[in-house]
Parts: structure tokens; sequence; C-alpha cells
């Protein structure tokens, strides 16, 4: 399994309970494309939003976005490093 993170721009003003619902609504599915996703975070001023996953591929935490009513990710980025 890959980790990723994605990217979401143009979401001003979202409110914790917002970020909560999305990541709850993509964890519901999340099994059927083989994604876990691992945290959310959120800047309401820029807009930006934040989400780590791991999962067989971009194509699937992209999917599992667009069906969990999030919309698809600006940015997928794999990241197969951490320290």
């Amino acid at each position: 399994m890959t980790r990723f993170m994605d990217v979401h721009h143009g979401m001003q003003g979202i409110t914790a309970q917002q970020l909560k619902e999305g990541h709850d609504a993509t964890a519901a599915i999340e099994q059927e494309e083989g994604v876990h996703f691992e945290h959310a975070w959120a800047d309401p001023e820029s807009g930006t939003v934040y989400c780590l996953s791991e999962g067989p591929s971009a194509d699937a935490v992209r999917r599992v976005h667009e069906r969990g009513g999030g919309g698809a990710p600006d940015e997928i980025h794999a990241v197969p490093l951490t320290v």
C-alpha cells in the first residue's frame, strides 16, 4: 500500500464540523476501494484541505472522495518516504 496526500482548494470557510462530516463520509465507503483515510487538516482562511490516506492507487483515493461527496481532490501526491 502507498500513502497519499491529497489537496483540495476552494474550501474557504470550512468548519471543523464540515471537515469531520467529509472525513466520515469517505470513511464509510473507503473499504470498497481498499483505501484508508488517516487524517484530514484544513485551513479555512485559504480554503485548503489536506487528506492523508493509504491505498492501492491515486485513482482509488480519487474515487472514494468523489463517491463520498467531497469532490475530487485538486492534487494527489504519493508519499513513499517518511521519517
